[in-house]
């Protein structure tokens, strides 16, 4: 996030495309244009836009449908997450004498299975939500951590932020943000709350936020959830 935002502070006038894809699919079926990465408008347009660059994987190439689907196959509407699948002249024809795998992967009209849990918006960008383990899943709907993360990340007093699930006796699960302030800056649990209320649908926003002086990571920098969980994942 910090990092592509300061590219384009120190490089303003470089044309940067971010593309997403996989070895299935002959490498990129999804683009943020050049145009994606101005950040101009009103401060309102400017967060929408910069709330999409940091988290979206674009749209699809001109020669590349995609959609969602649910665990039974069904078309899901913008907002709802489910696995991304890609069709088109891009999209591998199977894996090599390896039949039971390409079974798997696609299904009997083409589609590819792309195994990432993801979803849209209304204007057709698709962001990639969590591993099935990360996924929240309150009352029967899906909340995607990332999503709840990166509307925090906007926030000009978080440095860091991570996302994951509590036990409720109500609604299954609840999110619960863990939040590293930036040194010198000040904020309240109802006060990130409310923000993330704001910036997405209510069921997503965090009920509860715990503020910690730094998130722990494997020697990689991704964060470790599993830790978080084991040690903040109590009701």
């Amino acid at each position: 996030f910090e990092v592509i935002k300061k590219a384009i502070e120190l490089f303003p006038g470089v044309n940067f495309i971010n593309a997403f894809g996989q070895t299935e699919t002959a490498s990129t079926i999804t683009t943020l244009g050049p145009e994606d990465h101005i950040i101009e408008g009103t401060e309102e347009e400017k967060e929408k836009k910069l709330g999409r660059l940091t988290s979206s994987i674009g749209r699809p190439m001109p020669d590349v449908e995609m959609k969602i689907i649910d665990e039974q196959g069904n078309d899901l509407p913008p907002g709802e997450v489910g696995e991304i699948v890609a069709l088109g002249p891009r999209v591998m024809s199977g894996y090599w004498k390896d039949a039971e795998k390409t079974a798997k992967t696609l299904t009997k009209d083409g589609w590819l299975r792309t195994g990432d849990m993801g979803y849209t918006d209304e204007e057709g960008y698709f962001y990639l939500a969590a591993r099935a383990d990360d996924m929240i899943i309150r009352g029967g709907e899906n909340i995607s951590p990332e999503e709840v993360e990166n509307a925090l990340y906007t926030h000009p007093a978080v440095e860091e932020a991570a996302v994951i699930g509590v036990p409720d006796p109500e609604w299954g699960q609840q999110p619960r943000a863990i939040v590293v302030l930036k040194e010198g800056e000040a904020a309240t649990a109802d006060e990130l709350i409310e923000y993330c209320r704001e910036r997405m649908s209510s069921f997503k926003r965090p009920r509860s936020v715990v503020f910690v002086d730094e998130l722990p990571r494997t020697s990689t920098g991704k964060v470790l959830k599993r830790v978080l969980r084991e040690q903040y994942g109590e009701s």
